[in-house]
C-alpha cells in the first residue's frame, strides 16, 4: 500500500494490527495482498495503510463496529488469521480505536 487512506469525517473506527514476523515468507505476500482486496469489498470498509518492515503495522478503517466484526468472521479473513497464528507471525496485537479526529494536508 503507497497510498493514505481517504477516510470520511470522523467518528469512524481504526483496526490496528501488530506483528513481527518468523522467517516463513511462503505464500505471505499474496495471502496479505488477498485480504486487502477482500476487505475493500466488505460493507463498511474505509480503506488501509501497511507498513511492513521490523515491525508490521496495518491500519484499516471501517464505518462501525459491526462491519469490524463481520470482516473478523469472514471465512477467507479466518484461513488468513489461522495461517498467520501457526507460519507467519511469532506474536501480533490487535487494537481497535475509534476515531474522534484526523487532520493532514
Amino acid at each position: 500500500m503507497s497510498s493514505i487512506a481517504k477516510t470520511p469525517k470522523p467518528p469512524y473506527y481504526a483496526v490496528i494490527f501488530t506483528s513481527l514476523r518468523t522467517e516463513v515468507d511462503e505464500g505471505y505476500a499474496e495471502m496479505a495482498e488477498r485480504m486487502e482486496a477482500l476487505a475493500s469489498e466488505q460493507p463498511g470498509f474505509l480503506g488501509v495503510e501497511s507498513a511492513r518492515e521490523a515491525v508490521g503495522i496495518t491500519v484499516s478503517y471501517w464505518s462501525d463496529l459491526e462491519s469490524i466484526k463481520r470482516w473478523k468472521a469472514d471465512l477467507d479473513h479466518r484461513e488468513a488469521q489461522r495461517l498467520g497464528r501457526e507460519q507467519w507471525y511469532s506474536s501480533f496485537k490487535t487494537r481497535i480505536s475509534r476515531v474522534e479526529r484526523d487532520y493532514g494536508f
